[in-house]
């Protein structure tokens, strides 16, 4: 239990980080944080009982800095939400598509690139959807700067309520 992990939010409510069960009930000991979600039981102790936390809040505010996402085929699957942009189907076996085509000056950016499945991808070719008679569902965007996307496993369904972004990525 010890070695659990722990969705540690800040005052704003904003996923800052996931830590170990130990240090979260350091922060909540020291009055640091406070315990949002407890579903695990208790550590006691002699004098002392402290509940398992699985979502604490910082009470100060941590000021961090956004850094730019960078393009990955990771990060495009997770903000088409792992379905085709062409017909809609959902899955895992998805590939990369430029709208505009490299080859005719596609840039390979947030704004030009989404996922499709192999069938779309392999009808679109190297034209645009104008071109090939395909609507896209959504047009690509650049997405809003998701920290916690870094965490590639939701352990825990409590943390869905502050990470509701992810909700059709960890559907249980």
């Amino acid at each position: 239990m010890i070695n659990s992990q722990v969705l540690v939010l800040n005052q704003n409510y904003e996923p800052l980080n996931v830590c170990r069960v130990r240090r979260a009930v350091v922060l909540v000991w020291q009055g640091k944080a406070e315990v949002l979600e407890n579903g695990r039981g208790e550590i006691r102790g002699i004098s002392l009982s402290l509940t398992i936390p699985s979502v604490i809040r910082l009470f100060h505010l941590i000021r961090r800095p956004r850094p730019q996402r960078r393009l990955t085929r990771r990060d495009i699957f997770l903000r088409d939400g792992y379905t085709c942009q062409y017909c809609g189907r959902k899955g895992r076996e998805l590939t990369l598509d430029h709208v505009i085509p490299r080859h005719r000056g596609g840039s390979h950016d947030w704004g030009n690139v989404v996922s499709a499945c192999k069938e779309c991808n392999h009808r679109k070719a190297g034209r645009t959807p104008e071109q090939a008679g395909m609507k896209m569902l959504n047009h690509p965007t650049h997405p809003r700067y998701l920290g916690f996307v870094l965490f590639y496993s939701c352990p825990d369904d409590q943390w869905l309520k502050y990470l509701p972004q992810l909700e059709h990525i960890y559907q249980r």
